[in-house]
């Protein structure tokens, strides 16, 4: 009896992880149909982001795809900076640890939009990919 509440924990464990291998494996998923209409994609556990046409289309991911999905131009944008714990990244080292993000301001300065990455060189590469088209 006592081995049986010893294992009982981790069974509770075993099936906490297959749900949640279930469930990103249900993002992923969502994420591979809705990345098909973009020329380039990208999908983490932050966001989805999407690029077609200088049009830039991001989101959250979740197991019925992305929600909270914003689209903009970059056309309309007049920089793109990659932000390290909100801190500017100058010059081409990167640091190692930090969150990562994106930031894109607008023409006329005065709003941004900022999409998260999980990993800085990640985020670099593209900042670097999208800074050709504005």
């Amino acid at each position: 009896m006592e081995r049986g509440l010893l294992w009982l924990p981790l069974l509770g464990v075993f099936f906490w992880l297959a749900w949640n291998g279930w469930n990103e494996y249900q993002k992923v998923e969502s994420y591979r149909l809705w990345a098909e209409q973009f020329d380039n994609a990208k999908y983490d556990i932050y966001s989805v982001i999407g690029y077609k046409d200088k049009q830039i289309t991001w989101g959250k991911p979740t197991r019925q795809g992305p929600v909270n999905v914003q689209t903009f131009s970059l056309t309309d944008i007049q920089a793109i900076r990659l932000l390290v714990n909100d801190q500017p990244v100058e010059g081409g080292t990167l640091p190692s640890k930090g969150s990562a993000t994106l930031e894109f301001v607008s023409g006329n300065g005065d709003t941004s939009i900022i999409i998260p990455f999980t990993e800085i060189p990640l985020a670099a590469k593209w900042a670097q990919f999208l800074q050709q088209f504005t």
